[in-house]
């Protein structure tokens, strides 16, 4: 089973400005999620609320948090990516990233 991974508007830029160890992490689990599908397991995905899901990547670096969710068939949309300061994700992340589900899932 291959999945394919899209990425919002601007994210892949977001994704590529991490600190490095952190976005050598992120890649990886992203290209694990091509391979085998997004439901990873904890530590590595966790369901949100309404179809969007949380990515972790955690390095010495800090922690990077990816939001997605699932398109028609096999294909996956990363809606946001970045770096989390505080135990919570930021609300305003998450209502950026439910707008984009919106607008993906409409398109």
């Amino acid at each position: 089973m291959s999945w394919t991974i899209t990425f919002y508007r601007g994210v892949e830029e977001d994704l590529l400005s991490l600190p490095p160890r952190i976005q050598a992490r992120m890649i990886r689990l992203l290209e694990l999620m091509e391979a085998h599908g997004p439901n990873l397991g904890p530590p590595h995905t966790k369901p949100l609320s309404s179809g969007l899901f949380e990515l972790r990547a955690k390095a010495h670096e800090g922690i990077a948090r990816g939001l997605f969710c699932y398109l028609h068939g096999e294909q996956i949309c990363v809606l946001s990516v970045f770096v989390k300061k505080k135990q919570k994700i930021p609300q305003n992340e998450i209502e950026i990233a439910r707008k984009r589900q919106v607008e993906v899932k409409t398109s």
